[in-house]
């Protein structure tokens, strides 16, 4: 797997998600998010069965992630009984390119930067929420990681999506960015494979939910 890549996700997501900066460890990366449901996360490029099991031997605390670029087919069987799957993604990435933006009628756009995120929200004429989506950077390579693409179940199958795509992306190419890096859930990656998206690696999540699980 590109480390590159890999670190350019997990520097762009602490970003985007207010997360301490990332530790770099001799098998991956340690992300500190301070979330209740997600004290920690480890994030781990080129994991195998001996190092899965090692962290899972020596983690005792509630809240800690595991994010393995590897399926969930081959993860499984490695999983000591007191880890929980998340849903499964994958890793993608693009080379970013000026788009222009429609936005279907009946709904409106507001776009708004906080330090190194810009958000993109769409609401309905009412004001009610329809979709939104974040990106994060650039990086000093060049890169930014596009987050929390959603769009609403009775607002889905009209464009919105790549609305917030097309407008986060002109954003970032306008910040000076080149490459987009992001998490794609199952559902979301046909947007993004539409969207000339590339998918790297599965990205397959596991959480200690309680410390005392198992016993």
């Amino acid at each position: 797997m590109d480390t590159g890549i890999v670190r350019a996700w997990v520097e762009g997501w602490a970003t985007s998600r207010g997360a301490a900066p990332p530790v770099e460890e001799p098998w991956g990366f340690t992300v500190d998010v301070g979330l209740p449901r997600q004290v920690t996360r480890h994030v781990l490029p080129d994991a195998d069965e001996t190092l899965i099991r090692r962290l899972m031997e020596t983690t005792t605390a509630s809240g800690t992630w595991l994010k393995v670029l590897a399926a969930p087919e081959t993860v499984s069987p490695w999983l000591a009984p007191a880890w929980t799957f998340d849903a499964p993604g994958f890793l993608m990435s693009t080379t970013l390119h000026p788009s222009a933006t429609h936005l279907p009628a009946g709904y409106q756009l507001r776009t708004w930067s906080r330090g190194d995120v810009t958000r993109a929200l769409i609401r309905d004429m009412d004001g009610a929420y329809a979709a939104h989506g974040q990106v994060a950077g650039p990086s000093r390579a060049g890169s930014v990681v596009f987050d929390q693409i959603e769009t609403a179940p009775a607002h889905r199958r009209q464009g919105l999506g790549r609305t917030v795509m097309h407008t986060l992306a002109n954003a970032a190419i306008t910040a000076g960015a080149r490459t987009g890096v992001l998490a794609a859930t199952i559902e979301g990656q046909g947007l993004y494979k539409s969207l000339g998206w590339v998918a790297h690696a599965p990205l397959t999540g596991v959480f200690l939910a309680s410390s005392d699980a198992g016993r």
